[in-house]
């Protein structure tokens, strides 16, 4: 593929300048991210930077297009087992809580979630964000959530909307305390969400 110049576009340089973005998104925010400072770390030019992105938007929502939090677990869920679908809605919530935790305990992962929240983020950056990352992990837990009720083993007038911020939010609530996260806390959030609901647990895996 060739740039607006006609030079061909060498894909390292955008590995580099994406994973540099990221870290300083991280780090230093949206406002604060410098993109002079993106390109030095990348070891090329604000000119080569620009040819690819125009503005640091662009970029910022480049980096939010790569993150891999937006995908769903590959082979975790039963349904993806033939003739599997629908048979454990418990072990599918523990298998994404697992996912999720994989993900956010990424280098500067959490940081990046509080640099969505200012108020000085370009609003399509997280716009995008909420639609790649926040929006399909919604939409996984809300699923699993709903097959719970179908099969009879959640309360049907249960408050499903509640249960989905439920379901991470613990984990963020500890990492702002400074607490430390336990290794089984997939299972252990999902058993507490999972009672919440007025399901039953199955016993604690050794």
């Amino acid at each position: 593929m060739a740039n607006r110049a006609g030079r061909v576009r060498d894909p390292a340089i955008d590995r580099r300048v994406l994973g540099a973005a990221a870290r300083h998104l991280a780090l230093h925010g949206y406002q604060a991210m410098s993109l002079a400072a993106v390109a030095e770390e990348a070891g090329t030019t604000r000119q080569a930077l620009y040819r690819r992105w125009h503005n640091k938007a662009e970029l910022a929502a480049a980096v939010v297009a790569e993150l891999s939090e937006a995908g769903a677990p590959a082979g975790a869920l039963t349904e993806d087992v033939p003739g599997g679908e629908g048979a454990d809605p418990f072990t599918d919530l523990v298998a994404e809580l697992t996912d999720f935790q994989r993900g956010v305990s990424h280098k500067g992962r959490l940081s990046l979630v509080g640099t969505m929240l200012q108020d000085t983020t370009d609003a399509e950056v997280r716009a995008r964000y909420q639609a790649r990352v926040i929006a399909p992990r919604r939409a996984r837990l809300r699923v699993i959530l709903e097959r719970g009720v179908a099969l009879g083993v959640l309360d049907p007038e249960a408050d499903l909307e509640v249960a989905l911020t439920m379901c991470t939010g613990s984990w963020y609530g500890r990492a702002l305390a400074g607490d430390a996260v336990p290794r089984d806390w997939p299972w252990r959030s999902a058993a507490l969400v999972w009672r919440a609901l007025g399901g039953a647990a199955p016993p604690k895996p050794r």
